[in-house]
């Protein structure tokens, strides 16, 4: 089965990981998995005064920031999960993402860093959920 775990360093994140990695039954080390996580964008004047190779860094740096410990943890567990990250709106990325590379299941959690907003289930979920066609897990 081809998995995509969407990924924000949120403590959601954090319960979703513990559970993928704890029903080993469901989601084995014989699946593929890819890790991605989305950096908004920055305004476009900001991009446009620092320049395109400062802009691509500190996404690349954001990034890291949030990929590079979960990749850790998976491997700890035996998944070697492969990476992406994208930039522009999370929900809408997740799910365009999610389609396009064919994924069979997204695991997400269901709340992000703007849980606060939106109390019963976070709003880049809601996207996800709107506009996604693959299978979604949501773990709470």
């Amino acid at each position: 089965m081809k998995i995509l775990i969407a990924i924000d360093g949120s403590p959601y994140t954090k319960k979703m990981l513990a559970y993928l990695t704890t029903h080993t039954d469901l989601f084995s080390a014989n699946n593929s998995y890819t890790v991605l996580t989305v950096q908004p964008a920055l305004p476009p004047r900001a991009r446009a005064a620092v320049g395109k190779d400062i802009v691509e860094n500190y996404y690349t740096e954001e990034s890291e920031k949030i990929i590079g410990p979960v990749t850790k943890f998976l491997l700890r567990h035996g998944i070697d999960a492969k990476s992406e990250w994208k930039v522009g709106h999370a929900g809408q990325m997740i799910a365009k993402f999610a389609e396009s590379g064919k994924f069979d299941l997204l695991v997400m959690g269901s709340h992000g860093h703007g849980a606060v907003m939106n109390l019963v289930m976070g709003s880049v979920a809601t996207q996800v959920l709107a506009h996604c066609r693959v299978p979604v897990l949501m773990v709470r």
